[in-house]
């Protein structure tokens, strides 16, 4: 009985070990890219704010509230893409206000403004996420972020879900985007929960750019 103990221990605490590894491993590779990427992309990032505060009247940065890891609720940074009177707008059609209830997105959304279009086309409204990820909120790769009101999509899956950061870009992004139905979102988040690794991280990093360049799916 008490070698079985050991053998159990044992075995509880490689485990923990080598996800606190991977961890680490992924800590470092977010710091790696996401710096760089700062240090590189700050004209663009004056370019984009000068555009949507140009654009339309209303704040540059969007905080969306959103769950992290261990249910902790955070704002995620974006740069705004809606009109401020977005829910007065939404009101006038309630048939897109029932679809966007039931999926959480809208093919077709009378309150995105121009620019925003623009920029949710190439995921450049995710930009501001970068600092998300320095603060750890987020991960550059992981799950979809999600509202605290869409964990009741994921049933039994929600424990899983909150056990990571969620992330800039991840198996949905690389998957259809917005294209995919939102049970398929699921079974891509819990794809990915469920095998960790460093070299799943790179396939999805490498996979990224390329869906972005083509705009699809993105709305």
């Amino acid at each position: 009985m008490i070698a079985s103990e050991t053998i159990f221990a044992t075995r509880y605490n490689t485990q923990i070990s080598a996800q606190q590894a991977y961890a680490g491993l992924k800590r470092l590779l977010d710091y790696a890219l996401v710096i760089p990427a700062l240090l590189l992309l700050w004209p663009l990032f004056l370019g984009l704010a000068l555009a949507v505060k140009l654009d339309s009247p209303g704040p540059i940065i969007y905080r969306r509230r959103v769950l992290g890891r261990d249910g902790r609720v955070f704002d995620a940074f974006k740069f705004r893409t809606m009109f401020v009177n977005g829910n007065e707008i939404l009101a006038q059609h309630p048939a897109l206000k029932a679809e966007l209830d039931r999926n959480y997105k809208l093919k077709s959304d009378p309150r995105v403004t121009r620019v925003g279009q623009f920029l949710r086309k190439f995921s450049l409204d995710e930009l501001p996420q970068l600092f998300n990820i320095l603060f750890q909120d987020m991960s550059l790769i992981g799950p979809r972020i999600i509202t605290p009101e869409e964990i009741e999509k994921y049933g039994a899956y929600g424990p899983d879900l909150l056990a990571v950061m969620p992330g800039l870009t991840g198996l949905w992004q690389v998957s259809g985007r917005s294209d995919t139905s939102y049970d398929d979102r699921v079974k891509l988040d819990m794809h990915y929960v469920h095998n960790w690794s460093i070299r799943l991280d790179i396939q999805i990093l490498f996979k990224t750019f390329p869906a972005v360049m083509k705009g699809e799916g993105a709305y």
